[in-house]
């Protein structure tokens, strides 16, 4: 496995995507999976955390804050040519305090990032949309009554972010425009859905047009949250 540099560690960071060992951990990817994490503890769990109005803004909120390390799968692989691949068991959740209000972030170990062939690129984004997106969505929406076009949505808000930033660098570019094509091809997403809910989400503009900008189909529920308002794509804005 390849040693993370001081940018990579630095840019996860950013992300609330973190190298070190965590004090605690509260759960993690694994137990997300897990029906009676799922019925009994989850949306209470989160709840406790962010003092949201309803178990379903509280979800939202842990989804967003998922969507972040998804953000860095296609972040470090455009950028590196890294994934991470660790176990589900290793992906670890903790609750931190940031401008005075209780959130949640991620830990995750250095040692689990690899890199990634070109032969296997296609495979391996259909693989973080498939076992790292889609299941992840099918478990939240066992916790509460949440849309899945929020948790959906909510991914698409960080990995647009991401691009934006990806295809503003002349060095990387080229090859961000061939993983954002990628990700707009119905292929990558056949394992559970005949088109690409990226490109639903975006109708294929460009990312640094769409980056704070109302572009979504659903309210990620923020504003339910004390201490958070409605974010900037949020489609209440057009209201």
């Amino acid at each position: 496995m390849p040693a993370l540099t001081t940018d990579q560690v630095l840019m996860l960071d950013s992300y609330n995507v973190y190298t070190t060992v965590p004090k605690r951990t509260l759960f993690t990817l694994e137990r997300v999976h897990k029906e009676f994490f799922q019925e009994t503890e989850f949306a209470d769990l989160m709840l406790g955390i962010t003092s949201a109005k309803s178990k379903t803004a509280a979800i939202s909120h842990f989804s967003k804050r998922y969507g972040q390390f998804i953000a860095m799968q296609f972040y470090m692989l455009t950028a590196y040519d890294l994934i991470w691949d660790g176990d589900e068991r290793d992906l670890q959740f903790d609750a931190t305090k940031e401008n005075g209000l209780y959130t949640i972030c991620m830990f995750a170990n250095p040692n689990d990032w690899r890199y990634v062939d070109d032969s296997e690129r296609q495979n391996v984004i259909s693989t973080i949309l498939y076992k790292q997106c889609y299941q992840i969505v099918q478990d939240l929406r066992n916790t509460t009554s949440i849309s899945p076009r929020v948790i959906w949505d909510n991914f698409f808000v960080h990995i647009v972010n991401v691009y934006a930033k990806l295809l503003d660098d002349p060095r990387i570019a080229d090859q961000a425009m061939d993983d954002l094509e990628c990700l707009e091809s119905a292929e990558v997403w056949n394992r559970f859905s005949d088109k690409s809910l990226f490109y639903e989400y975006t109708k294929g503009k460009a990312p640094a047009s769409l980056v704070n900008q109302p572009i979504r189909k659903s309210c990620c529920l923020s504003k339910d949250i004390p201490g958070l308002g409605a974010c900037g794509y949020c489609p209440l804005l057009c209201e």
